[in-house]
């Protein structure tokens, strides 16, 4: 009987220690981001390299039914409105398992793309296998990559701005004032923040 308690106790560590593992590890700033290929809404399939002529990538782990997603879905479009001609089109990945969260399916997630007007890429992150490689904890979770000769470097990590609730109280747009600064080749000031929203459906 101690030795099945004893075992019992080492799988049940080995699982929180996993689970541990999975949120805490992943990219820092000055990281190089490895690119990745997933299927868009489209049902094509997308990786960062096929953006040949970009400067770098706002990355967004985001979803269908978290209400602090829901709540940036215009500011997202908006972002990838004023950024994609510039150079950093939005990226957006679905991190959540359906089986967890009905509403984060491929289907729905093309459902509300349609019913939106997304005009970025909405990608599903199929077995769960990119947002660890990132470190995303929450949606929105936003990485801004810049495009260098060695490779995809993570300048930003964090929350689009300071205020979830009401766009209209918002008072710094941490996402927009990080890419303003790339693009005018200064340095990033404010390189992470915490990543307001829902906890990741694994």
């Amino acid at each position: 009987m101690k030795k099945l308690n004893f075992t019992l106790l080492v799988l049940a560590f080995t699982v929180m220690t996993s689970f541990t593992l999975l949120n805490v590890n992943g990219y820092e700033i000055g990281s190089v981001a490895t690119d990745f290929t997933l299927k868009n809404i489209d049902n094509t399939n997308v990786s960062l390299k096929d953006f040949k002529s970009a400067k770098g990538f706002i990355v967004i782990f985001t979803c269908n039914h978290c209400p602090y997603a829901v709540a940036y879905e215009d500011r997202i479009m908006a972002l990838d409105k004023k950024y994609k001609s510039l150079g950093y089109p939005v990226i957006a990945i679905n991190p959540n398992n359906p089986e967890k969260q009905k509403e984060d399916s491929f289907e729905k997630m093309q459902v509300r793309a349609k019913e939106k007007g997304f005009t970025f890429p909405y990608l599903f992150d199929a077995g769960q296998k990119i947002y660890p490689q990132y470190g995303a904890t929450k949606t929105p979770h936003v990485y801004i990559l810049q495009k260098t000769a060695k490779g995809n470097i993570v300048k930003y990590i964090g929350a689009i701005d300071d205020n979830y609730s009401d766009e209209s109280a918002v008072k710094v747009k941490y996402v927009e004032d990080a890419v303003d600064a790339l693009l005018n080749n200064q340095d990033v000031k404010i390189k992470t923040t915490k990543a307001i929203g829902c906890s990741i459906k694994f």
